[in-house]
């Protein structure tokens, strides 16, 4: 199929991008493009006006500053996965790019347009929940910052407003001795995942400190545990914990389909997904 008909602009800097996101015209940002085409292919987005943006170069980066690891709008997947800066103070998100799409997605697909897409499958909008990142929008004349836990309302759906562009991604440099667990199952790797699980801890005198938690692909967008989050706080780890936490997630997972199998799932990759973070962490 081909998209309906739409009025093409390519500004060359950000406030320009963002003076055509005010002006009225119902518009959608392209960056990579990856999910927005195909979807205006089959005409599930049909916007008035594409707002192309890679002529903003200043949107860019990944970018060291100080406590936090920015990321601009147009930093490409690839670029993010072979970054020396993200191996080196985010594994997580190192480890899950094995997951995530294909290589040929990856070239030209983008961080910030992955999070703005929110599908309930994709395992960054899990991610950035954990790593408690917060992200910057943009418009004409200001600029606000909220956190990815508040950013995800449903599939396809986020608190970004019709004149908002999301431009930098900010993640903070885990502490010290954090731990990390992420698992997923998919049909093939590359593909959407059935089901991601994504932890985050720290060990303090043998008990769990600052846990996070969050699963991708069950309900109709990625989510925090706080339950989960909240019984392992100050426990020590141990397997009847974690299959306990397990089970009660599973049970509160309300999936949009094939429900028992992915309960399952939760119940199988909770644990492991601790197990790891438990490990890694000291």
């Amino acid at each position: 199929m081909k998209p309906s008909a739409f009025h093409y602009e390519r500004p060359t800097d950000l406030q320009a991008a963002l003076a055509l996101l005010a002006s009225g015209e119902d518009a959608r940002i392209l960056a990579g493009g990856q999910s927005l085409v195909p979807m205006m292919n089959y005409r599930l987005a049909q916007p008035a006006c594409l707002i192309d943006i890679n002529r903003v170069s200043d949107l860019d980066y990944i970018r060291d500053d100080g406590d936090v690891i920015a990321i601009g709008a147009l930093a490409r997947h690839g670029a993010i996965k072979s970054s020396d800066l993200i191996k080196a103070h985010l594994p997580i998100v190192a480890e899950a790019y094995d997951w995530i799409a294909h290589a040929a997605v990856r070239n030209r697909g983008t961080l910030c347009g992955n999070l703005c897409h929110a599908d309930a499958a994709s395992e960054m909008p899990a991610i950035m929940q954990i790593l408690e990142a917060e992200l910057v929008l943009a418009k004409v004349g200001t600029t606000r910052t909220i956190a990815a836990t508040e950013f995800f309302v449903g599939t396809y759906e986020t608190a970004i407003a019709e004149d908002e562009m999301l431009t930098e991604v900010r993640i903070p440099k885990p502490a010290a001795g954090t731990g990390w667990g992420f698992e997923e199952v998919a049909m093939r790797r590359g593909d959407y995942a059935w089901c991601t699980v994504v932890a985050t801890l720290e060990i303090s005198d043998g008990n769990i400190v600052a846990p996070r938690v969050a699963i991708a692909g069950v309900n109709d967008c990625a989510a925090r545990l706080g339950a989960v989050e909240g019984a392992l706080t100050g426990k020590t780890p141990d397997a009847s914990l974690f299959a306990e936490v397990a089970a009660a997630a599973a049970d509160a997972a309300t999936p949009t389909e094939n429900a028992a199998y992915k309960r399952d799932l939760i119940r199988a990759l909770l644990p492991r997904v601790l197990n790891d973070a438990v490990e890694r962490a000291g």
